[in-house]
């Protein structure tokens, strides 16, 4: 099934989430340190994009769609950044400050089109903060049709089970990105789209498919999900949901990079979705989008006419 660019023009998704600054710095390695036995990089080139539930949103409006962003940053030099960078894709934003907040960071060297070394710089939001999210997000809801939780564990969506049941008694479709192995806050979500290893972490190791087909309907079950969309990687993607299961297979091509290929998936199914579409018309498209975001390199986005070339 296709859709037009006029219908997902109309499509209003209000990503939440933890956002963060995907940093690379690029360079020549030419020799190993005579202090450690580790290369040497020249950096000659500095990149920045935004990540996190960032990266989400504006793969929404890759795609053609409105999104609007709702999440706490520090009062730091990165915060300031990432809003100059997400403000400039025409994402609107709602960013809570938290001045004791640092803003996550997340620098990557790049040596060879090689990732060397990753630094993480963050550490988690005060509930004050969290709170008066909350009341924003009540605000801005009614205008929305999708609503996308996208949780990288950072402390952003500590309020997450209030907000899934505003949204769930305005009738909105809910998507998580989940993290962690307790997945009960995410209860009553219309779905939540882990991959293998976060799924594992919540209902354990299958031992095969009927294995894995029971132990999915019922976690469903117990949350009173509409569905559960496990991403495969290389094996595609299986969506478990009241008519049992739908499964797509991976598109075929060369992986070059497997970040943010999850972000790339669920905003996908959420712009579609927020368009009209149901679930198992968006699954093969976004299953699509995944396939062709993992062929760039970093945190990368999909456009219309990618995705329905």
């Amino acid at each position: 099934m296709t859709i037009t660019k006029e219908q997902i023009a109309k499509a209003r998704v209000l990503v939440v989430g933890d956002v963060m600054l995907d940093r690379y710095w690029y360079g020549a390695v030419d020799r190993i340190s005579p202090e450690a036995p580790v290369p040497v990089v020249r950096v000659t080139r500095e990149e920045e994009r935004a990540g996190g539930a960032a990266n989400v949103a504006y793969n929404a409006v890759s795609l053609g769609a409105h999104a609007s962003l709702l999440t706490v940053v520090g009062d730091d030099d990165a915060s300031h950044h990432l809003e100059d960078l997400v403000a400039n894709t025409g994402i609107e934003t709602y960013f809570g400050r938290d001045a004791d907040l640092k803003t996550t960071v997340k620098l990557r060297v790049i040596g060879r089109q090689q990732q060397l070394i990753r630094l993480d710089f963050e550490n988690t939001p005060k509930n004050e903060i969290l709170a008066g999210q909350t009341a924003t997000f009540e605000n801005i809801l009614p205008a929305h049709n999708a609503v996308l939780f996208s949780d990288y564990g950072k402390g952003g969506l500590a309020h997450v089970v209030d907000m899934i049941s505003r949204a769930r008694a305005l009738g909105k479709p809910i998507l998580v990105d989940p993290k962690g192995s307790d997945y009960a806050r995410y209860q009553n979500a219309t779905v939540i789209t882990p991959n293998r290893a976060e799924l594992q972490q919540v209902i354990g190791h299958w031992t095969d498919e009927a294995d894995l087909r029971t132990k999915a309907h019922n976690l469903r079950t117990q949350l009173h999900l509409d569905a559960v969309l496990l991403t495969r990687s290389e094996e595609g993607m299986t969506l478990f949901d009241a008519n049992g299961e739908l499964h797509v297979s991976a598109q075929a091509r060369e992986v070059f990079d497997v970040t943010g290929a999850g972000d790339t998936v669920i905003a996908t199914m959420a712009v579609l979705v927020g368009a009209g579409m149901s679930l198992r018309e968006a699954m093969p498209l976004a299953n699509r989008a995944g396939g062709i975001v993992v062929g760039k390199f970093g945190t990368a986005t999909v456009s219309y006419e990618e995705l329905f070339a």
